[in-house]
């Protein structure tokens, strides 16, 4: 599944310069499943008195009434050594094939209710004698008796009792004796279900169109909500063919995971409707399944035999948004099926691109769902970052189709080998479509730098987590997070280089030939990659699997300190507040097999292996005249530090020559930095040190680092007096760039050329406007003013309009933020909407911010997947950030319980307005707030609010230890 909480470079930089930097590290990538809304149905029809009828109660015609019959109480207090109530399947049955047919109603019942009816045969087979049968049904009503039957000749057993149990989401069906092990049955099951707006499993989207309201019916079952719409075994192991079909208006679409293979016209309940029947799927999980009925048009080519399409809105057709998917997609499938040296197997890759999806996508085999801002892209109105957006989700979601699809982790507690591998190789991917753009460099900034901000804290959580530890919804929920994707993708990027790429690919084809339409553990992988070294005469120092298990099984990563004077060389675990108690135990204790690639000056150094807590280089110890850096390109999951003469001469280096060191290290050297500076392994004035030489430096990659970490001294002091300083030393730094930008656009008629020079042509903007350089403040308020006077020719250049936006919003009044609410409203396009929703978060007046702040509740005003970045968007604002916490203390019972499911993100709402916490009133708060809700709970947060306390604390400290010495700074260096 692609990242749910998506920021572009263009918002990125904005909310960086609202403070919001550090925002962005621990939400980028969240995901988040909880409870759905109370309203749905809940419960499902029992069965009669299983000593005399065996049947089950019916329910009226549930298309027109509505109505259910009584039911039987939930057994939420049935005894906890009942089978049912474990959250996992027992392994007594197996699924082989499903036969579904599904009926969404597109308009609402006497109720008001909009729900869809169902039937659903599964044929499954016994593995092990038993007299129980559990199957997921959550929020389904049964309509007519269960009806067990044998297959292949096998006799069923009668049942005597069934049941919804409501906390582990199983239909509980108890026989009058066991099912045969080695025999084959079926379970008939037919039922209504809500078509809620919910995000999850069925449900259902809207957007108005020409001033019609219009209805989609859509899906998203990963992680655990395939159950919601219909009975099934819905773990990921239990791979089985489905045969779906969905009754739908002759003037609507059906689609789902494989092609058509009929359709028929029948008058059912008066009305004329298409029957269409679909080709069955591959074996597969039920995660994967997708089905939609819309009137969305299409475009389409074929890659080989494989036939694309790319659908959406009809407008977004029309107008072309589509088009570039499209064109990416064939070469990206293309280079995936060289990449893993295997067919794609299906005949038809469709992609949708969805108006309410909380993911940023999701794989589903086939049928690829998305947000319209990750699929669909307008030249003349998305962004450079937009288009990025567009290959590189599109390139992680076809990397899932072999990755993921075809073969499958066994259990949740493997997320991150699915969704960590998608996450590495489609820069691969996108670097295949788009090869000018050098973008296999960003990972560093957009992936391994990100999520040290996150594993850097003794909250934080392994990879690999045993498999019973990962159970309910709620905790499979917690994986979808930057550890599972950034930290997955980072570690498998550093293992593909120590290998080379040439022998993980070796491995990786291996793996999947053989686990094919099949489930795996992770050491299956290092099991094949390991094979793949044996073969090659790769040397390691130890085996893959003791290597990796080391970045796997155990917590963070280590910061490697190199002695030059010496030769010394030492690890330990990173931890941003070096004070923090790690309460989770290591099985290694902490110690890793780490790779280190290093040169003296410009000479490439033999690749030395640290494997133990310290060891001596003595090619390591340096002369007066030479320098080292290690970690070339910032291959490796680790951060560096170096004795203090090392880092004086690398600071002297950039300040005289700083080309002489690889951009990416520029990059690092910055984020390395400031992080051991937070850690207190050097002074905060000699990372300062290391942004002086960028008035010089317009290469986008260290100016970004060099914003994000300053973003964390904003959050900490733009409401101190040492804001004032640290502004003019921005906009000393800034100036140069600004003017160099403003020259090589030609006074900003021209795109610059390259594409992360388009990037850092935004930083500068942004950080001029923001930090107060006048020139730039006077550009967005003339632009901006020249848009108010003619709203239908917009005169912003896309890459810019967030930051002028801002800028203009910032420092305008009611008069722009309204005309901006009104040009959000009329946006045609995801993407620009998105721009605008984030600039409005800059104003300046507490009134409009907390109008603002209402209205991001209320779904008829901004969509529900967009809540949460909303709120977030608004506590990046220094104004805003008090009102935003207030809001969600005020509204924390409403959030939780009618913004649950897909549609909300805790983890993300939590670390958002949390983010400048640092003082001890702030954390008695905070402890405040985990107590009066801990009754209503936090969901997925849970592990996100341990996270804001402890983050809280450490930034106390760190502004108790260092605000005197950074205020210095910034006066001498500002002059």
């Amino acid at each position: 599944m692609g990242k749910g909480f998506y920021i572009s470079k263009t918002l990125a930089v904005v909310g960086i310069l609202l403070a919001a930097a550090s925002i962005a590290t621990i939400i980028a990538l969240a995901v988040v499943y909880s409870n759905e809304k109370a309203k749905n149905i809940e419960s499902v029809t029992p069965t009669g008195d299983p000593a005399t009828t065996g049947d089950t109660a019916t329910t009226g015609d549930p298309a027109t009434t509505g109505d259910t019959a009584p039911t039987k109480p939930s057994s939420t207090t049935s005894p906890p050594q009942k089978p049912w109530n474990k959250f996992r399947l027992p392994d007594s049955l197996k699924p082989l094939d499903y036969d579904v047919k599904l009926w969404p109603r597109l308009t609402p019942n006497t109720d008001g209710l909009y729900n869809f009816t169902g039937e659903s045969t599964v044929i499954f087979e016994c593995v092990k004698a038993t007299s129980l049968i559990l199957i997921h049904s959550k929020k389904l009503n049964l309509t007519e008796p269960l009806q067990l039957s044998g297959y292949a000749g096998s006799t069923p057993p009668a049942i005597t009792n069934s049941m919804m149990e409501k906390e582990t989401e199983f239909l509980v069906i108890q026989l009058d004796s066991n099912l045969e092990a080695g025999k084959t049955y079926s379970l008939f099951t037919k039922f209504v279900g809500e078509l809620a707006d919910d995000l999850a499993g069925f449900y259902r989207s809207e957007y108005m169109e020409d001033g019609v309201k219009k209805i989609v019916a859509t899906t998203q079952m990963q992680a655990a909500d395939a159950r919601k719409s219909f009975p099934c075994f819905d773990e990921p192991a239990m791979k089985a063919r489905f045969n779906i079909t969905l009754i739908h208006e002759p003037d609507r679409v059906a689609l789902s995971n494989s092609p058509v293979q009929m359709t028929t016209q029948e008058t059912l309940e008066g009305k004329l409707m298409n029957i269409t029947v679909f080709q069955p799927t591959a074996k597969m999980s039920t995660y994967l399944l997708a089905f939609i009925v819309s009137d969305f048009k299409f475009i389409e080519n074929m890659s080989g035999d494989v036939l694309i399409r790319i659908w959406a809105r009809q407008k977004a057709i029309a107008q072309g948004q589509g088009d570039y998917a499209l064109n990416v997609t064939g070469p990206i499938l293309k280079y995936f099926e060289s990449y893993y040296n295997t067919t794609y197997p299906l005949p038809k890759s469709d992609q949708i691109a969805l108006p309410d999806f909380n993911a940023g996508a999701m794989e589903n085999w086939g049928l690829i769902t998305y947000r319209e801002t990750a699929l669909l892209y307008d030249p003349h109105v998305s962004s450079t970052s937009n288009k990025e957006r567009v290959v590189t989700v599109i390139a992680h979601e076809l990397a899932h189709q072999w990755f993921g699809n075809l073969v499958t982790v066994r259990w949740w507690n493997d997320l991150w080998l699915n969704e960590g591998f998608a996450s590495y190789v489609e820069y691969l991917g996108a670097d295949y479509a788009e090869p000018s753009w050098n973008i296999k460099d960003l990972m560093v900034l957009n992936d391994v730098h990100r999520v040290f901000a996150v594993d850097a804290l003794a909250s934080s959580h392994p990879l690999s987590s045993k498999e019973d530890e990962i159970n309910t919804p709620a905790e499979i929920s917690e994986l979808f997070d930057a550890i599972s994707y950034s930290k997955g993708a980072s570690v498998l990027r550093m293992l593909s280089v120590f290998l080379t790429e040439d022998v993980f690919v070796k491995g990786l084809r291996t793996y999947l030939n053989e686990f094919q339409y099949n489930n795996t553990v992770y050491q299956d992988l290092w099991d094949h990659l390991q094979r793949a070294v044996d073969s090659s005469g790769v040397s390691l120092p130890h085996k893959v699997e003791d290597i990796m298990n080391r970045w796997t099984l155990q917590m963070g990563f280590p910061v490697v300190t190199i002695n030059t004077t010496t030769g010394q060389v030492t690890q330990k675990h990173f931890l941003v507040d070096p004070d923090s108690v790690v309460n989770r135990t290591s099985p290694f204790n902490y110690i890793w097999y780490v790779p280190i690639s290093w040169t003296k000056l410009e000479n490439a150094q033999p690749q030395y292996w640290l494997d133990q807590t310290t060891g001596t280089n003595d090619n390591m110890k340096t002369t007066e005249t030479d320098w080292l850096l290690a970690n070339i390109n910032c291959t490796g999951y680790f951060r560096v530090n170096y004795d203090r003469e090392n880092w004086n001469k690398l600071l002297q280096q950039m300040e005289s020559n700083y080309t002489v060191i690889p951009v990416i290290n520029r990059a690092q050297l910055i984020d390395d930095a400031f992080n051991l500076a937070r850690a207190g392994y050097i002074p905060t004035t000699l990372a300062l040190d290391t942004t002086k030489y960028l008035s010089k430096d317009v290469e986008y990659m260290p100016w970004e680092s060099a914003i994000d970490n300053l973003g964390y001294f904003s959050l900490m002091f733009d409401r101190t007096e040492v804001n004032g300083p640290m502004q003019a030393y921005l906009r000393k730094q800034v100036t140069p760039l600004f003017d160099y930008y403003e020259n090589l656009t030609s006074n900003w008629t021209a795109l610059p050329p390259g594409h992360t020079q388009q990037y850092n042509q935004i930083n500068a903007v942004s950080v001029a406007c923001k930090n107060g350089v006048k020139k730039c403040q006077e550009l967005a308020s003339s632009l901006y003013q020249e848009w108010m006077d003619n709203p239908s020719v917009n005169p912003i250049e896309p890459n810019l309009r967030t930051s002028i936006y801002c800028s203009a919003i910032s420092t305008g009044g009611a008069a722009e933020w309204d005309f901006g609410w009104e040009m959000f409203k009329n946006a045609t396009i995801a993407t620009e909407a998105d721009k605008l929703r984030s600039a409005l978060s800059c104003a300046t007046q507490p009134w409009i911010l907390n109008r603002y702040l209402e209205y991001s509740l209320q779904a008829d005003k901004i969509r529900k997947q967009d809540a949460t970045s909303t709120i977030v968007y608004i506590a990046g604002n220094v104004v805003g950030q008090s009102l935003a916490w207030d809001f969600i203390r005020s509204q924390w019972n409403t959030i939780f319980n009618q913004y649950g499911g897909g549609s909300f993100s805790f983890s993300s709402l939590i670390n958002g307005v949390t983010q400048r916490f640092s003082s001890e009133f702030e954390l008695k708060q905070l402890e405040q707030f985990q107590k009066d809700n801990a009754e209503v709970g936090f969901g997925s947060g849970t592990r996100a609010l341990e996270q804001a306390l402890e983050r809280t604390r450490a930034n106390i400290k760190w502004l108790s230890e260092n605000k005197a010495s950074v205020l210095d700074w910034f006066k001498r260096e500002s002059l």
